[in-house]
């Protein structure tokens, strides 16, 4: 059973081995973590994704008026294709709805096909490119999701 709750700063070290281990060219530092629980609850809110007593994923909302960005989520190696990416997406969701939110933007790899389609499921839609966004000519797509239970 996957549990979601707030991240601790005693969780980063867990999460930054499975962010240096998805993402080694443009990996989060510790410090960038660090500064997303600085910000938790007043304008972001922060959550690990956990399965018997193991950290398996975690995700970073970001909030500001009617609009909110899905900073980062992800899911650990081994534990990808398991539903725990939805997991978090529903808890990513839930918060939107919480603070209000009516739009929720985030950026995705181009080259990550099983997130955007994951995404675009959800009813997010692309909406525009950043080219070479990740660098070693990786584009970003920005997709929009419009939130309608708010």
């Amino acid at each position: 059973m996957i549990a979601i709750r707030p991240m601790t700063r005693n969780d980063v070290a867990a999460v930054k081995v499975i962010e240096d281990e998805l993402f080694p060219i443009d990996a989060w530092s510790k410090d960038l973590f660090l500064e997303e629980l600085a910000q938790n609850s007043s304008s972001r809110e922060v959550a690990v994704a956990v399965q018997n007593d193991e950290i398996v994923g975690y995700a970073s909302f970001r909030y500001v008026g009617k609009q909110g960005d899905v900073n980062t989520v992800a899911v650990a190696k081994q534990f990808q294709g398991q539903g725990i990416g939805t997991i978090l997406m529903d808890w990513l969701e839930a918060q939107a709805v919480l603070h209000r939110v009516t739009e929720i933007f985030l950026e995705v790899r181009s080259d990550n096909d099983a997130a955007i389609k994951m995404y675009q499921a959800r009813d997010y839609v692309r909406i525009d490119i950043r080219r070479n966004y990740y660098g070693n000519s990786i584009d970003a797509n920005i997709m929009r999701k419009k939130v309608t239970n708010v």
